[in-house]
């Protein structure tokens, strides 16, 4: 099948008429960099936020890329970049990395999707300037609405050089060169940790994990009714597990319980592990990177914890807080719970009603709501 940004998908992720595999910042950032792409060579050429692969495979096709190692956080879009690449046939010309040292190493060209989180562009962007080739060339992109002067900033604490170039199409890229050396930063590397005394909890966080070292309110509120939890629930998942909050406190509740954290962000799950671990539940607590809970048979969990987002990148959209609810309506047992905080103005209680089960609310603020769903027989 011959490649076309119009024929790229999002499956398995969610797909809607308002939801897109692509937009004009992926064709920009390929536009801008079309000579150094071309003349970086095997090897020579990084991915990263490549939501879909039509920057990857983009450059494979349009300017004869090879050897493109490729960076997404999401599984879901992991997943879809792996399905397009088989799909035009280029998985030859591809391969998947972690957020780490090998993704980089000695790289000449960068390709990056600007994430919205200023913590995980200066991650990524400490990573690229001290582990790419001296002569690196980073071009990130992105929708103006979506850009700030600060992204400008973070990147100019990484590169000697920042330069943005003209708007097309409401879009806009970042040349980014001449990496800073080691050292030159005066703030910590990432991961990075935050105590909250008033909770007596370490957070730790890579910069895309949701919420960074805070404890956002949705979650802060939820952990006031985790004691809701039956004592009689043994197995539980804590599903969008984000930084780990509610498995690490639920973990040091329950002493006697199995707590499963997943979420499908990469920097989600190793934020996650290293909050377990400084609150010595680790052992306790078992993190998984999941597409929902995928890796857990139906039937078999006692209680889910869920802090849905409600957003799918920059759009507001129920489709993933539905797709979990009704993930923990097929893993829970008959009678299990779903314990869940979301936004009040998103009137979730029918749809919960409708995929789990009899739903009451145990709570209420000015903005959340935290509801207790029991699983139909």
């Amino acid at each position: 099948m011959e490649f076309s940004f119009d024929a790229l998908r999002r499956w398995p992720d969610i797909e809607a008429p308002n939801l897109y595999a692509f937009d004009a910042t992926d064709r920009l950032v390929l536009d801008t960099a079309a000579q150094e792409i071309a003349d970086a060579g095997e090897g020579g050429v990084v991915a990263i936020g490549d939501r879909y692969g039509a920057l990857s495979l983009g450059a494979a096709t349009l300017h004869s890329a090879s050897g493109i190692r490729v960076h997404q956080d999401a599984l879901s879009q992991e997943r879809a970049i792996v399905a397009n690449a088989d799909r035009f046939d280029l998985s030859d010309r591809i391969a998947l990395h972690a957020l780490d040292a090998d993704l980089v190493r000695d790289a000449r060209v960068v390709l990056l999707q600007l994430p919205r989180s200023l913590d995980a562009l200066d991650e990524i962007a400490r990573l690229i300037a001290g582990y790419a080739a001296p002569g690196v060339r980073v071009f990130a992109g992105g929708r103006v609405k979506h850009m700030t002067p600060a992204m400008n900033e973070v990147l100019s604490a990484s590169f000697a050089s920042v330069e943005a170039g003209l708007a097309r199409q409401k879009s806009r890229v970042i040349t980014a060169s001449a990496p800073r050396p080691a050292g030159s930063h005066t703030d910590s590397s990432w991961p990075r940790s935050q105590r909250h005394a008033d909770l007596d909890l370490t957070v730790w966080a890579h910069g895309a994990a949701f919420a960074g070292t805070r404890i956002d309110v949705g979650t802060r509120f939820l952990l006031d009714y985790l004691e809701s939890v039956p004592e009689t629930a043994h197995r539980i998942v804590d599903l969008g597990c984000g930084s780990g909050v509610l498995a690490t406190a639920f973990a040091i509740q329950r002493p006697d319980a199995a707590v499963t954290a997943t979420d499908q962000s990469a920097a989600a799950t190793a934020s996650a592990c290293l909050t377990a671990d400084a609150n010595g539940v680790g052992e306790r607590v078992a993190v998984v990177r999941d597409d929902g809970m995928s890796a857990v048979p139906d039937r078999s969990v006692d209680a889910v914890l869920l802090n849905p987002p409600f957003h799918i990148g920059a759009s507001v959209h129920a489709g993933i807080a539905l797709k979990l609810f009704a993930e923990a309506a097929r893993v829970l047992k008959p009678g299990g719970t779903l314990l869940s905080v979301w936004n009040s103005h998103l009137h979730y209680r029918g749809h919960l009603e409708r995929l789990v089960g009899r739903t009451h609310q145990l709570g209420r603020n000015s903005k959340f709501t935290v509801t207790m769903s029991r699983r139909s027989e």
